[in-house]
């Protein structure tokens, strides 16, 4: 073989080990250290603390759903330290709020509760750095379900960072009064949360009562523009069915408390909470801004 076959050789073998090299088929992943364990727990305890939680207990888990630490504060029940351990599992293996696994049981479906290692009770939180799940946190036994949550957040976001800046501002929307008159005519979406906003604009109309409805992610902010309407709220779903991603709907809605709706009033329903347009009085329109 002479220089120039072994020169040419050399060469190939050089630039297969770089190209290789560029399409690593392994990912780069972060992992959660035993001290952002402990840094989480200790925001949480500082959040009960501020809001005098009359106890608590946390557990951090790794994304395996291994557990990394916990702290139980005074007063806190025994079961807690399970309960907590549980909601720090399901929120990392299915990498979304435990809340959310809450609200669809209670909207009807219930089969749920069949899957292994499992605990939909409101308190668990993933805990998410740079764009990937890297644990989860869970919280049970502070004075409610809602400030299980809430220390479970805090928590999270002690190693979530300060939000990136966008390169450059999001564009103005701007409807005017014939494209809004419209939509409000046949009921129609003015703005669809393009852009990845967390926000949609609905121009909504209806002329008769509808079906229960629960939105797992979406909070709706309602403003009614014209008519009347009787609006239930709470309580649960009867026949739910998941009907889309993070959509319910049912037949009506068991319990829950009713209200009548006239022009000028404002509503707002928080996500996961079973609501239905149960009698409308004529043409009902109304602006409905759903945040997720």
């Amino acid at each position: 073989m002479n220089w120039m076959k072994k020169f040419a050789m050399g060469l190939g073998m050089i630039f297969f080990a770089t190209s290789g090299a560029a399409q690593s088929p392994v990912a780069e992943k972060k992992g959660l250290t035993l001290e952002g364990a402990k840094k989480v727990i200790a925001a949480a305890v500082a959040e009960a603390k501020a809001k005098n939680a009359p106890g608590g207990v946390i557990a951090v888990v790794d994304e395996g759903g291994n557990l990394m630490a916990l702290e139980r504060l005074d007063g806190t029940f025994a079961a807690g330290a399970h309960i907590s351990i549980g909601k720090a599992r399901t929120a990392v293996i299915f990498k979304r709020p435990t809340k959310a696994f809450e609200d669809i049981i209670r909207g009807g479906r219930t089969p749920m509760i069949a899957l292994n290692d499992f605990t939909p009770l409101q308190g668990g939180v993933p805990i998410v750095v740079d764009g990937q799940v890297v644990g989860g946190v869970g919280v049970s036994g502070a004075a409610s379900a809602q400030q299980d949550e809430e220390l479970a957040i805090a928590g999270a976001n002690a190693l979530a960072g300060p939000a990136p800046m966008s390169a450059a501002p999001a564009p103005v929307s701007y409807f005017d009064k014939d494209q809004v008159a419209a939509a409000f005519a046949k009921g129609a979406v003015l703005f669809d949360g393009a852009g990845g906003r967390n926000y949609m604009v609905h121009a909504s109309r209806r002329e008769k009562g509808g079906m229960a409805e629960v939105h797992t992610r979406d909070t709706d902010i309602i403003y009614v523009l014209e008519g009347t309407a009787t609006f239930v709220t709470g309580g649960s779903v009867v026949d739910g069915k998941t009907t889309a991603p993070d959509e319910i709907r049912g037949a009506s809605i068991n319990g829950g408390e009713t209200r009548r709706l006239t022009k000028g009033a404002v509503m707002i329903v928080p996500n996961g909470t079973p609501h239905w347009f149960q009698d409308v009085g004529g043409p009902f329109t109304y602006y409905v801004v759903k945040v997720r």
